[in-house]
C-alpha cells in the first residue's frame, strides 16, 4: 500500500535517526508496503460475510504482518483490573505495541479521532493508575479522504486529513512524538456500493476493466 506521513513532535525525525525506534519503524513500514492490492481484494472477496468497505481486510492484513514481526495485539495500557474487565475495556487497549512504540489503526467514527490520538499518550506518559505497558511514542494509521472514497468507507470515518486538523488544538495534551500515516487509495481497483434490500455492500471494480 502507498501512504503519506505527518510528523508530530519530531516523531518521524526520531524514528529515522534513533536506532531503537528506527528498527520498529522499519517493521511498520515494511508491513504496510508488503500489502498489495491483490492481497486486499483476495481477503475482501473471500471473507465469510459481505462487507461495505475494505477496512476489515486492511485490519486483518496489518495484524498478520505486524504479529509475525513480534508486535503484540490488543495490549492493555493499565494493569488496574478496573480498566481490564467488563464492557468498554477495549477503550483501554492499544491495537498494537512493541517495546517503545504503540500503534492505533483508526478506521472508526470521526468522533473518536481525539481519543485515538490520546491513547498513545496514555501508554507513554506516567500515570497515577498502574501501567501495564510503557511506550515512548505513537503511530496512528488511518485512511486518507481519497482512500475513504475508493475503499468504500463510511463517510463518517475519521480521515488522515481530520487527524491533522485535530493536532493544533490538542498540541498541549499530546506530549509524545507521533507519526500519522494516511493510507492512499488503491491504484488498481475501487469499491462500489450496491443495495440488497436495506443493506449496502461493496464490490470490487478493477480500474482497467
Amino acid at each position: 500500500m502507498e501512504f503519506r506521513t505527518h510528523s508530530f513532535r519530531y516523531g518521524l525525525e526520531i524514528f529515522n535517526t534513533q536506532e531503537d525506534f528506527r528498527i520498529l519503524w522499519d517493521e511498520v513500514i515494511d508491513s504496510i508496503n508488503s500489502i498489495t492490492d491483490d492481497d486486499i481484494i483476495q481477503y475482501f472477496e473471500n471473507q465469510q460475510r459481505r462487507a461495505k468497505s475494505i477496512s476489515e481486510a486492511i485490519n486483518y492484513l496489518l495484524d498478520e504482518r505486524l504479529t509475525n514481526r513480534g508486535w503484540n495485539r490488543q495490549s492493555f495500557i493499565f494493569n488496574d483490573p478496573t480498566y481490564r474487565s467488563g464492557r468498554g475495556n477495549s477503550n483501554w487497549r492499544l491495537d498494537f505495541a512493541k517495546d517503545d512504540i504503540s500503534i492505533e489503526v483508526a478506521f472508526n467514527h470521526g468522533e473518536a479521532v481525539a481519543w485515538n490520538l490520546i491513547k498513545p499518550v496514555l501508554a507513554s506518559e506516567l500515570n497515577h493508575v498502574e501501567k501495564d505497558i510503557q511506550t515512548r511514542a505513537g503511530i496512528l494509521i488511518c485512511a486518507t479522504d481519497e482512500m475513504k472514497s475508493a475503499g468504500g468507507f463510511d463517510g463518517a470515518t475519521g480521515s488522515y486529513e481530520k487527524f491533522l486538523q485535530y493536532l493544533p488544538p490538542l498540541n498541549n495534551l499530546l506530549t509524545v512524538p507521533m507519526v500519522i500515516i494516511g493510507l492512499n487509495a488503491p491504484r488498481t481497483f475501487r469499491i462500489e456500493h450496491y443495495k440488497e434490500g436495506k443493506n449496502t455492500y461493496g464490490k470490487v471494480v478493477r480500474l482497467n476493466d
